[in-house]
């Protein structure tokens, strides 16, 4: 679980909930009450920094939108409270990663010896296959 800090209530007062009916079992408890919460979280309209944003859109999550709207739905407990929490949560865990800015990647070039290691096997195999191949008469 996520303490309560600024990021948590940012998100909390951004977020836009609402009770909708569970799915699955759950007997009549499922027909008659909405205790799951659905969770909708504008990412372009949030007070979000641009760079934290833009990894959110470029995120290849089903729960974003094509609208850059996040929308989540928590239905593991009969308790409409306890949903709307884990929906927040996992809004949280969602923002916090991309918070985290990707290392760049750095070309580098294969050491002289990988090299000559690589090209020793492919002709290791080559020699081996071409063992294979009908023996010629040595007429």
């Amino acid at each position: 679980m996520i303490p309560d800090g600024p990021l948590r209530r940012l998100l909390q007062a951004e977020a836009d909930f609402q009770a909708v009916r569970a799915q699955g079992p759950g007997g009549q408890n499922v027909n008659k009450v909405s205790s799951a919460a659905q969770l909708r979280f504008d990412i372009r309209a949030s007070s979000l920094p641009d760079g934290v944003k833009a990894r959110l859109l470029n995120e290849a999550d089903q729960r974003i939108s094509a609208d850059g709207v996040i929308v989540i739905k928590a239905q593991r407990h009969r308790s409409l409270t306890l949903n709307r929490a884990e929906a927040l949560q996992r809004l949280t865990e969602l923002v916090q990663a991309a918070q985290q800015v990707p290392r760049t990647r750095h070309a580098t070039r294969p050491t002289r010896a990988s090299v000559q290691r690589r090209l020793q096997g492919k002709n290791q195999r080559g020699q081996l296959k071409a063992q294979r191949g009908a023996k010629a008469d040595a007429d």
